[in-house]
């Protein structure tokens, strides 16, 4: 357990995704996750009631040049399950059990913004909407995802 004036080895990768200060003591150990850093995911605001992130599109394409729509919920369970997680709290985490995305419009560069909202935050369950638009702010996705809420040690099934 780090606290949150210790610097831990993802230091330097929370800072660079845009990580509030605050946060670090809980993500300071594990950091944000490869994939997040592969995508060039940078929070721009975190709370369990809504949590905000941009990914460029440029890296993050398909074979026709379009922004792979694995890449929209790619951001929407990142933004979703982080959002989740700060509910849970200290001593608790979050488990995605359910993700769900329709894809509206494409786009074939620039930056995607991802706004996720809090639908419910329950005691064993949180579900968050999450808006990925471009840089026009017309929407180019909405996802949805469910969470369950578990304690530390406690193990699925």
């Amino acid at each position: 357990m780090m606290d949150n004036f210790t610097p831990g080895p993802f230091t330097d990768e929370l800072v660079t995704a845009g990580i509030p200060e605050h946060l670090h003591g809980w993500l300071g150990e594990f950091g944000i996750g490869a994939l997040v850093v592969k995508m060039g995911i940078h929070f721009l605001e975190m709370s369990p009631e809504r949590t905000v992130a941009t990914m460029p599109v440029e890296g993050n394409t398909q074979v026709a040049g379009i922004l792979h729509g694995g890449a929209h919920v790619v951001l929407a369970e990142t933004l979703g399950s982080f959002a989740a997680g700060m509910h849970a709290g200290a001593g608790r985490h979050a488990l995605g059990i359910e993700v769900s995305a329709t894809h509206h419009r494409a786009i074939a560069a620039g930056t995607v913004t991802g706004t996720c909202t809090a639908i419910h935050l329950g005691r064993t369950l949180a579900t968050h909407e999450i808006v990925i638009t471009d840089e026009m702010g017309r929407r180019l996705s909405t996802a949805r995802i469910t969470n369950m809420l578990r304690d530390n040690g406690t193990t699925g099934g």
